[in-house]
């Protein structure tokens, strides 16, 4: 029984945190849940992974992420446009990353091309239970 709720709990949360990054993200982007796990040897911490799939000429909204989250992001395919906090906007290509330090503001992410899609892998280790991951400026 104990089991049984304790999956429950975790499905919802899941589904609560895949939401709350879905909605910060605009009609032209899909997100799409890749990974979710506690971290066992550091309590508290869960390792969460979205694909964020723009068509030719797609953005994400302004946004920001869970306080806790530090944000690897990997360009899979592609070229993605990124300005986090005040810095300048840049250009990733397939094979390319960034990071997002706990707190920042995403004020730019969108597909640097209007003719091909791209993919970007975003790898949050956040505060298990820290929801939404993302919202909308």
């Amino acid at each position: 029984m104990k089991l049984q709720r304790l999956l429950s709990s975790l499905v919802l949360a899941t589904s609560v945190a895949f939401a709350g990054a879905a909605a910060a993200h605009g009609a032209a982007d899909t997100v799409k849940p890749n990974f979710d796990l506690p971290i066992p040897n550091i309590p508290g911490k869960s390792l969460i992974a979205l694909e964020v799939l723009y068509p030719p000429g797609g953005a994400s909204h302004p946004h920001v992420h869970a306080r806790s989250s530090f944000i690897y992001a990997y360009v899979v395919s592609g070229s993605i446009a990124s300005k986090v906090n005040d810095g300048p906007e840049r250009i990733y290509k397939a094979g390319e990353s960034f990071h997002e330090d706990p707190g920042s503001r995403h004020p730019i992410s969108r597909n640097a091309s209007k003719t091909t899609p791209a993919k970007l892998l975003a790898v949050f280790v956040v505060d298990s239970g820290d929801h939404p991951l993302t919202t909308n400026e």
